[in-house]
């Protein structure tokens, strides 16, 4: 028995990781140029775990891979891969192979894959599509990059007010352009301005006489053309919604945006805020060494600059730690737990913008209850801190100092947390965006200032 609960628990930490046999295999078929056989064992896996298979392999590998799968590739794979590996590969790629590969994609995972691309490269790719395809990545193209036109695809199902149930269904059975997969009926005016629309299962279950108009749904909305992608994610998130026709500035119909798309967008936001977080930008383990030295340097350089103030806070006080040694020892203590503390509250912060959960409704009551839950937390390890400060050098004061310090910072931390977002949010700045560089500046400096200003007001 605690074999199998054993084997069930390698299971789960290991459920849907990439079958560790499919690299070498697929190698093996590379070096021996086999390419019956490395089509067969593809045919075998999902588009997202050959994605997944090119971020696993060299760029070598890689190149010889598309040369040898050749026009048989499934474009499918591109739309799930990450999007600079996505441009490298594709730009390498003969214009015949590029027509065959992209020729099943809908039209908003073409534009996702060439939007970021050069214009030489982008003219190149739209080329190898055939024309209709060519206009419609053309005119989304036109709209401002992270908007719903960029987002929403131009292959949707849409039926006139007078048709009925009978009749709809009919005429999509009949329809050879059908998208690959679709959800809902749009039911359009004479202008092409959607009045409603009828979910499938509706549809299904309807009897042939009645009218389409009498089933659209009650909770029907539209997406503006020029929306952000990360409010269309967001109503998408808070509705529930499944599928969600795009209008233009007239109110006609130009496209629809999908569950799917919508989700996409919210792990690339969710995904992009932990790096800003983190100082590291639009990285991915697939660049190359120098474009990694690239992205990060900008944000170390400004670590530097911020940690040179902190020193020059310290070196006003270089007396005072000449005086007393333990200063030295004890003073990095305090700044670490203001910027772990600082970290957590800008944490909760940067996502509860995000998410449209931190407003300027509520922002007052969060900032007093970030402040309290720093205070609490600060007398809270006051005490910790500062009984271990008096047995460890056996001066009483050094452990008062070190308390008083302790407070002051951590309620700092909190403040700073919660608002530094807030105030980057405020100038229509990513609130992601250097806040932890910012907030930990501020805890280093308030921290070393705290404790050895009252060091040296204190106990010298």
């Amino acid at each position: 028995m605690d074999q199998n609960l054993e084997n069930e628990k390698e299971f789960t930490d290991r459920a849907y990781e990439m079958d560790s046999t499919l690299v070498d295999n697929v190698l093996s078929f590379i070096e021996s140029q086999n390419k019956r056989g490395l089509i067969a064992l593809l045919n075998e896996y999902h588009a997202a775990d050959i994605a997944d298979l090119f971020e696993q392999i060299n760029p070598n590998s890689r190149s010889a891979l598309i040369e040898l799968w050749g026009k048989e590739m499934d474009g499918e794979v591109f739309a799930e891969m990450d999007e600079g590996l996505s441009g490298d590969l594709i730009e390498e790629m003969p214009d015949e192979v590029v027509s065959s590969v992209l020729k099943d994609l809908e039209t908003d995972d073409v534009v996702d894959l060439v939007e970021d691309l050069e214009k030489d490269e982008q003219s190149r790719i739209i080329e190898a599509l055939d024309a209709v395809d060519q206009i419609a990545v053309l005119n989304s193209l036109k709209y401002p990059e992270g908007t719903a036109g960029r987002l929403m695809a131009r292959e949707l199902v849409m039926a006139p007010t007078h048709w009925n149930v009978g009749q709809t269904i009919d005429n999509l059975r009949k329809s050879k352009n059908l998208p690959a997969q679709f959800y809902d009926v749009v039911v359009v005016d004479p202008m092409s301005k959607p009045i409603g629309k009828v979910t499938l299962s509706t549809l299904l279950r309807a009897r042939r006489s009645i009218p389409l108009i009498e089933l659209v749904d009650d909770e029907f909305r539209t997406i503006p053309v020029t929306q952000s992608q990360e409010d269309v994610a967001y109503a998408f998130n808070q509705y529930n919604m499944v599928s969600a026709p795009v209008v233009d500035d007239e109110n006609r119909l130009v496209g629809v945006i999908t569950m799917d798309d919508a989700m996409e967008v919210l792990g690339d936001e969710a995904d992009e805020d932990i790096k800003l977080l983190g100082g590291v930008g639009d990285e991915s383990l697939t660049d190359t060494i120098f474009v990694t030295v690239r992205q990060r340097f900008p944000w170390l350089g400004f670590n530097l600059l911020t940690s040179i103030l902190a020193s020059i806070v310290i070196a006003q006080f270089s007396s005072t730690i000449e005086a007393i040694v333990a200063l030295a020892v004890l003073m990095p203590i305090v700044a670490s737990m203001g910027g772990n503390a600082g970290t957590q509250t800008l944490t909760v912060a940067v996502r509860a913008l995000a998410t449209k959960d931190l407003t300027s409704a509520n922002a007052w009551r969060v900032i007093r209850r970030e402040a309290i839950v720093g205070l609490l937390n600060g007398l809270i390890f006051a005490i910790i801190i500062g009984l271990i400060g008096y047995y460890w050098y056996g001066f009483p004061m050094l452990g008062a100092v070190l308390a008083m310090a302790m407070i002051l910072n951590l309620l700092m931390a909190g403040l700073a947390g919660i608002l530094v977002p807030l105030l980057l949010d405020k100038f229509n700045l990513d609130p992601a965006l250097g806040s932890s560089a910012l907030v930990t500046t501020v805890t280093d400096i308030v921290g070393f200032f705290a404790f050895l200003g009252l060091a040296a007001a204190i106990l010298l």
